[in-house]
């Protein structure tokens, strides 16, 4: 073995470089961040060739004063931490001082900065000072410099010296995508500062600072694209020493990739498993199959309550009670998703209120209500009755419960108030007709809305199951004639051995021989589905789920599948007051907007849009 030698500071620092110092867009984030906690309030980035010739940034924050310039430059050297203790309160983007160090040990950089305090007089006519390194062993020069308040850091000719890590840079238009993307990340997460991108001397960004609430919306609009802002709800939650806030995407407006997922502790842009967990369960019920949601959101909490020292590039971090973090995060995201019910998307008198955004095919969904989502507890404000029609049943069958004939006489009359002119018309209005036994066409006093039928009493059934099992009140109906089923010896094996699990949500099954088992009992929700297609399906999805835990985990999944089951199908005629129950059921649901795969249940096109159709009014 080779004797121990001790390594030079140069080879330390191009060692170190290895882990802060990527690409262009490695560098573009370090100095953005160093102006950031130096009080910067406007920042500008020049970039020529994808930031491999130039990357500058120069900002207008407290400067370095003349005698701290050359030491900016050595490894861990830091006006951030002193003590131990500090890194438990850390409350800067940077902290370490290794960032200078290491972007002047594979470049060619320039400092330039002016304090406040420095002394003009030592630098004769100019006013600030300036170091210059070459990916030499930290002999740096200072002289003076013109410069005005703050600083300039200038890195030329990346990896000049490493040829080896240059080799593996991308093209000069991907580079610079990853530090527009750099740029974006931190515009979101610093309204009050001005940023402005040049790229080969041509403009790209000039962000001015956001201070009201229109012109937060307004940056993350520039940043994420004006779809997202009219595809989203703005949330704000606080808990015991917790507070999010921030704008999510409606169920309706997904992305095939996790592309447009901002979320900051702290302020500090970070990718976390937990988080990520967190959001995809609150989503779990109301996306598409595949899909991943859009978010912008900002976590607040103690800076002694998360660990971002876990990380050389500090793009993770470590909660101390990461089970308070995403039981939090869970319910405010769940709890803001469910409140979207289409009671919210229409004001008292039955027009859109001002905040609405239009979806794709004319639906709409607020986008933000007063009263609505400004509170910590996200309740609900609306004046509009809510049916109570737990008891109702959509399906056409002679021999099924149907609504008593005061329920009947009680929807005909309210019906018959929609001609009033100070009648009250429920936010999906009055059915009037059904198309082709899948859709339901209903008017409120502004418009026209179309309705799922099958999507829509999916989600209300699922609702319903899933409330009674977190209660234990499923009711489980026993059939007069227990159902026999052939099945294969591994669905057999399957419902004997998962037979309490599958019996916590309402399905009793007994095996009678090697592959024939039987059907005694069903939740009472689903006496009118085809049975043995759905016990056939939930034991395919008890077989793929595997262990009692796993399926239990998986409840909802199965639940969902078994509210499918036993919906309202295609084809189906139903009555005016059965369609006119299922509107009111639908205001009642939570998350009735999607059915339970993220699909829209309903469509809302006004009286205008409408006009527009059939050139009324040109």
């Amino acid at each position: 073995m080779a004797r121990i030698n001790l390594l030079t500071q140069r080879l330390a620092n191009q060692i170190a470089a290895g882990e802060v110092v990527e690409r262009p867009a490695s560098v573009a984030k370090e100095l953005m961040e160093n102006s950031l906690d130096a009080g910067a309030s406007r920042l500008d980035i020049e970039v020529e060739q994808g930031g491999i010739k130039l990357l500058k940034v120069k900002d207008d924050g407290l400067g370095i004063h003349k005698q701290d310039l050359e030491l900016a430059l050595s490894r861990h050297a830091t006006s951030k931490i002193k003590e131990l203790e500090d890194l438990e309160n850390i409350a800067s983007l940077g902290f370490r001082g290794e960032a200078l160090a290491s972007i002047s040990s594979v470049s060619r950089l320039t400092m330039t900065s002016k304090t406040d305090d420095d002394d003009e007089s030592d630098a004769g006519d100019n006013s600030g000072w300036k170091v210059d390194a070459e990916g030499q062993e930290m002999e740096v020069k200072l002289s003076p410099a013109a410069h005005s308040r703050g600083t300039t850091v200038e890195v030329r000719d990346l990896f000049f010296n490493t040829p080896a890590r240059k080799k593996f840079l991308k093209t000069e238009k991907t580079e610079f995508t990853r530090i527009d993307e750099i740029l974006k990340r931190i515009a979101l997460s610093r309204f009050d500062v001005q940023f402005s991108l040049t790229h080969n001397q041509r403009a790209i960004h000039k962000l001015l600072p956001a201070k009201t609430d229109q012109e937060k919306q307004r940056r993350v609009a520039l940043v994420c694209g004006p779809a997202f802002v009219e595809n989203s709800v703005f949330v704000e939650m606080e808990g015991p020493s917790l507070r999010l806030w921030g704008w999510v995407s409606l169920p309706t407006f997904s992305r095939s990739q996790a592309d447009l997922q901002y979320f900051y502790v702290n302020g500090r842009i970070i990718r976390d498993k937990l988080v990520t967990h967190a959001v995809k369960q609150a989503y779990r019920d109301v996306l598409f199959h595949g899909r991943h949601p859009a978010y912008v959101l900002y976590l607040e909490l103690a800076p002694a309550a998360v660990d971002v020292n876990v990380h050389p590039t500090k793009h993770e971090v470590r909660f101390r009670d990461s089970r308070l973090v995403h039981d939090f995060l869970f319910s405010s995201l769940h709890k803001a998703l469910a409140d979207l019910t289409p009671s919210d998307s229409f004001s008292d008198n039955g027009q859109p209120v001002e905040a609405d955004i239009r979806l794709l095919g004319g639906a709409v969904i607020p986008r933000s209500a007063e009263g609505a989502y400004g509170s910590s507890d996200f309740i609900v404000q609306s004046s509009l009755p809510l049916a109570d029609s737990s008891r109702h049943n959509y399906s056409y069958n002679p021999g099924a419960d149907r609504p008593a004939a005061s329920a009947i006489q009680n929807q005909m009359a309210a019906y018959a108030k929609l001609t009033a002119d100070d009648g009250e018309v429920p936010p999906l209005g009055y059915a009037i007709a059904q198309l082709h036994g899948i859709y339901i066409l209903a008017q409120n006093k502004e418009g026209l809305i179309t309705v799922d039928m099958h999507a829509a009493h999916e989600r209300i059934t699922y609702e319903r199951m899933k409330t009674a099992c977190q209660n234990e009140e499923l009711k489980m109906q026993p059939l007069l004639v227990p159902l026999s089923i052939a099945v294969s010896q591994a669905e057999a094996d399957c419902a004997e051995a998962q037979q309490q699990a599958l019996i916590s949500i309402g399905i009793e099954l007994q095996r009678v021989a090697a592959e024939s088992i039987v059907v005694r009992q069903v939740p009472s929700i689903l006496r009118n589905a085809d049975i043995e297609q759905l016990v056939r399906d939930v034991l395919s999805d008890v077989l793929e789920y595997g262990s009692s835990d796993r399926i239990q985990a998986h409840q909802d999944e199965l639940l969902s599948t078994m509210a499918c089951h036993g919906s309202v199908r295609a084809n189906r005629q139903l009555t005016i007051p059965e369609m006119n129950a299922l509107l009111r059921d639908m205001e009642a649901t939570e998350r009735s907007g999607q059915c339970n795969h993220g699909r829209p249940t309903w469509v809302y096109q006004s009286l205008a849009e409408l006009d527009k159709l059939f050139l009324r009014g040109q």
